[in-house]
């Protein structure tokens, strides 16, 4: 697994052996592709981090700082070597908790993101109740953009609490769903991802 593009490019990152399904370089290729310019100074949110890779790859690309939210000890462990391996700890902060607790201690000291990553395990319905918690946190900017990764035979709103499914690209048994605000086509002050 590799950093694909910008200041990290080609550089490896170390893996967690058969626990995880992490991000492919085709789908995080995709993904950044439909971000493009919203990613380069965006503050960012990583939840269900594992190894790190959407987060480590937004920060290649030029995101301002990155919070990464995983409490697997073993992915914990390969989040925290690749962070240093790359020289990259005084742009991140990892929160070793449970993600409704990490969301609630962002909510505390009322942190902001321009962009967040979910990525749950496939099946188990955290891709739809994470969306439905980070709509009501505070803790997106107006200009928000979540995207959130599930398997294909996970279906996920086409709206919650003011945020609108604006694409959705398949590859393979994977689905990557781009959120945004609601008000942001009334306003016309952000087109549509993708």
């Amino acid at each position: 697994m590799r950093i694909i593009a910008g200041s990290f490019k080609g550089r490896r990152l170390a893996a967690v052996r058969g626990r995880l399904r992490p991000t492919s370089e085709r789908v995080r290729e995709a993904v950044f592709s439909i971000l493009g310019l919203a990613v380069p100074g965006a503050r960012v949110l990583d939840l269900f981090a594992g190894t790190g890779a959407l987060g480590l790859e937004a920060l290649s690309r030029g995101a301002a700082a990155v919070v990464f939210v995983e409490d697997h000890p073993a992915s914990l462990k390969v989040l925290r070597r690749n962070i240093e391996a790359l020289g990259l700890a005084d742009r991140t902060e990892v929160l070793p908790l449970p993600v409704k607790g990490a969301l609630k201690r962002l909510i505390a000291r009322q942190a902001v993101f321009d962009i967040v990553f979910l990525d749950p395990p496939y099946g188990s319905g955290l891709a739809a109740d994470t969306l439905k918690a980070l709509a009501g946190a505070g803790i997106l900017t107006p200009a928000a953009r979540v995207v959130a990764e599930h398997s294909r035979r996970e279906v996920l709103p086409g709206a919650v609490g003011g945020l609108e499914r604006r694409d959705s690209r398949r590859y393979g048994d994977t689905q990557v769903a781009f959120y945004e605000y609601e008000w942001q086509n009334h306003f016309g002050t952000r087109e549509s991802v993708g």
